[in-house]
């Protein structure tokens, strides 16, 4: 008889162990530390996920798979694999970005945000997050996705007594634990046609399913692909964003624009390639129509912005992350259609990480923006170059690589390989409607720029910038410049593939 104890890898689940762990310490740590000291759990927490990342290092010297089935080693629930490797190295990061814009907030929240229930929860959910795109069965799978969730719907709504805020946390939540339950009846569905949750025994398996099953499992699929289209922000699944981003503190805005976008997008992608491929003449032309509605709602949103209404940059760089998940949308819907879909899912997360790296730059400048000015109107960024150079520079640079236009390079090139994903696919129509969507984003995105060089109304007035914003504005500087100068460094992924 087979032993049913299986050997556990530990450093292959390093990355999210660690992040758990570091937030278990801080929570119970915070029960120890006084008032005057609470920073302190801020800088550890820093640390943490900064310890999580360097563990993917001893991580590419190969593969790794741990919880699998006995007698079976391809079935696995962990797999620490290339396509693992880059969307854990894309969520540590980010969150490692919104940990350090949330010192600052933090400190001039003046005790508003209780600290230590603050990091635990963005721990947590960065944890989640990492361990998704490892995880190669449907139960792991979900849990991970509701691990990062939850936590970061407490994030959203953690100003106390902000109306605002709970008001966002609660159209978060409700419209969330719907589509969840929605994916669970898939992911019902699916097990009770093939009688497993493992990834790769799925794909097998739904290939034989019964004649009298088949509609069961052509639905399941369906409703197992809604839950994930929800957490990517695709249109009609949208509605939350513009709303939940105002509401939540701007850090956890960057983090939800760009983890959050990680986290549902990479189930996506195991779901459809790995799981259901012979359903790709479902799953295909719905993700192409999906990602078309997506970002041509998501730019006339954003075109629609106007300039002196409250919160105003942060609606547009809401709207503008739901358009970007259109193009994100894009080469997986190719996926469907090309004789390589590894080359078609590497252009997906080449363009995940140029997003997430502008993206969260964006963000950080619109911190230290809203430090003097609150309400944070797009209007309030006229004349920020004569306040302050560096940080103008360094939006406008952002901006134009969100554009794709030079000398954002590494923006371009992103679009250039999402292009030719949709054209080696043969979806033609659907590159035209990103060419038009492009079109629109530039009107807003240079607009905007234009904005941070004109004369400013009154006197230009300087502030002095914390060094924890600084050195989040400064990394995603040096990250977008170095890109844009050896794109390859990203676009190699599009080319080779990642499975």
């Amino acid at each position: 008889m087979s032993s049913l104890v299986q050997s556990v890898d530990w450093l292959a689940i390093a990355p999210p162990t660690l992040a758990a762990v570091v937030g278990l310490v801080v929570l119970v740590a915070d029960l120890f530390v006084g008032e005057a000291r609470k920073a302190v759990l801020g800088w550890v927490s820093v640390a943490g996920l900064a310890a999580s990342a360097l563990l993917l290092l001893p991580l590419l010297d190969g593969d790794r798979a741990t919880f699998c089935l006995t007698g079976d080693a391809d079935a696995c629930s962990y797999v620490a694999d290339r396509f693992t490797l880059v969307v854990q190295l894309l969520v540590l990061g980010g969150a490692l970005l919104a940990a350090l814009l949330s010192v600052t907030a933090l400190k001039d929240a003046d005790k508003e945000l209780p600290e230590g229930e603050y990091w635990f929860l963005l721990l947590s959910s960065a944890a989640g997050a990492a361990l998704l795109p490892a995880s190669r069965d449907l139960a792991t799978l979900i849990v991970a996705l509701e691990v990062a969730s939850l936590p970061a719907f407490a994030l959203v709504g953690i100003r106390r007594g902000d109306r605002k805020s709970s008001e966002a946390a609660l159209k978060f939540f409700l419209s969330s634990v719907t589509a969840t339950a929605v994916s669970l009846m898939g992911v019902s569905f699916v097990y009770a046609t093939t009688g497993t949750l493992h990834l790769t025994r799925i794909a097998d398996r739904i290939q034989h399913v019964d004649g009298q099953f088949h509609t069961l499992a052509q639905t399941g699929v369906v409703l197992t692909l809604v839950g994930f289209a929800f957490k990517t922000a695709a249109v009609p699944f949208h509605f939350w964003v513009p709303d939940t981003y105002v509401g939540a503190p701007l850090p956890i805005a960057a983090y939800l624009s760009v983890v959050g976008k990680a986290v549902g997008f990479s189930g996506l992608i195991l779901v459809t390639v790995i799981a259901f491929p012979s359903y790709a003449d479902v799953w295909g032309p719905a993700l192409a129509a999906l990602a078309a509605l997506t970002m041509t709602v998501g730019n006339v949103g954003a075109l629609r912005q106007r300039s002196t209404r409250a919160y105003s940059a942060v609606r547009l760089l809401a709207w503008s992350s739901v358009g970007q998940a259109g193009y994100l949308l894009v080469p997986i819907a190719s996926a469907a259609y090309s004789e390589d879909a590894q080359k078609a899912i590497g252009s997906t997360v080449a363009y995940a990480l140029m997003y997430a790296a502008v993206n969260l730059g964006a963000f950080a400048v619109a911190a230290l923006v809203a430090r003097t000015s609150p309400l944070n109107r797009i209007s309030d960024y006229r004349g920020l170059y004569a306040r302050n150079p560096l940080s103008a520079l360094v939006l406008g640079f952002f901006l134009l690589c969100l554009a794709g236009l030079p000398p954002g390079i590494i923006g371009l090139f992103a679009k250039v390989t999402v292009f030719s994903a949709v054209v080696d696919a043969g979806l033609g129509w659907l590159a035209v409607v990103m060419a038009v969507n492009v079109v629109i984003a530039l009107f807003y995105y240079l607009q905007w720029t234009t904005l941070l060089f004109r004369a400013p109304e009154g006197e230009p007035g300087t502030h002095r910038v914390p060094a924890p914003l600084t050195a989040a504005i400064a990394l995603t500087a040096v990250l977008g410049v170095a890109l844009s100068g050896a794109p390859q460094l990203i676009l190699r992924f599009s080319e080779t593939g990642l499975f």
